[in-house]
C-alpha cells in the first residue's frame, strides 16, 4: 500500500476510534479532573465549545482513547498484538492512578490493537498508525483549539453527550 494512502486513512481511523470511543464514555459531558475544567472553560472564553472544551481537558489530563490509541499503535509496532494488550493495561493502570473513574482509555487500547491487526492483514503497517493516531491528535489538540471544540460540541451533541453545565 502507498504510504501516504496508508497513513491518511490510519489518520482517519485513528481519529474516529478514539473521538467516538471518548464521547460515548463522556468525555465532552464533564471535567473528570480539575485540569480538565480549566482547560474546557479556557476554551469556552476564547469561543469555543465548553463540552468540546471538556474533551480536550480530559484528554490532555489522563489517558483516555486517544492516548490509548497511541500507545496500542506503538506497542503493536513493537512488540504485536501482546504489546497492544501490555499497552491497555498500562492506560488503565494509569486512569486508576489519575483516579479517573472511566475506561475510555483502555477500550480506545483493546480496540486500537484489534484495529491494527486486522489492517496490517490489508497492508497497513503499525507504523501508519503511529503517525495517523499523531496527526489525529493533533488536529484536535494542536491546531485550534476554539475550531476543534465547536466540532467535539457538535459530535457530542449528535450522541446525546452534551454538557449540561455552564
Amino acid at each position: 500500500m502507498n504510504e501516504i494512502i496508508g497513513v491518511i486513512l490510519a489518520s482517519i481511523i485513528s481519529w474516529l476510534n478514539f473521538v467516538i470511543i471518548d464521547t460515548y464514555f463522556g468525555l465532552p459531558e464533564a471535567p473528570g479532573v480539575k485540569g480538565a475544567d480549566i482547560v474546557g472553560r479556557s476554551i469556552k472564553k476564547r469561543g469555543g465549545d465548553l463540552s468540546g472544551g471538556f474533551f480536550q481537558g480530559n484528554i490532555l489530563c489522563s489517558p483516555d482513547a486517544s492516548a490509548g490509541t497511541l500507545l496500542a499503535s506503538v506497542a503493536v509496532m513493537v512488540l504485536g498484538v501482546q504489546g497492544g494488550l501490555m499497552a491497555a493495561l498500562i492506560v488503565f493502570i494509569g486512569n486508576r492512578l489519575c483516579a479517573d473513574p472511566g475506561y475510555a482509555g483502555t477500550i480506545g487500547a483493546l480496540s486500537m490493537t484489534i484495529i491494527v491487526f486486522i489492517c496490517s492483514l490489508l497492508g497497513f503497517s503499525p507504523l501508519m498508525f503511529v503517525v495517523g493516531t499523531v496527526i489525529a491528535i493533533t488536529t484536535i489538540q494542536g491546531l485550534d483549539h476554539r475550531s476543534s471544540s465547536i466540532l467535539l460540541g457538535i459530535i457530542a451533541k449528535k450522541l446525546n453527550r452534551k454538557t449540561k453545565l455552564e
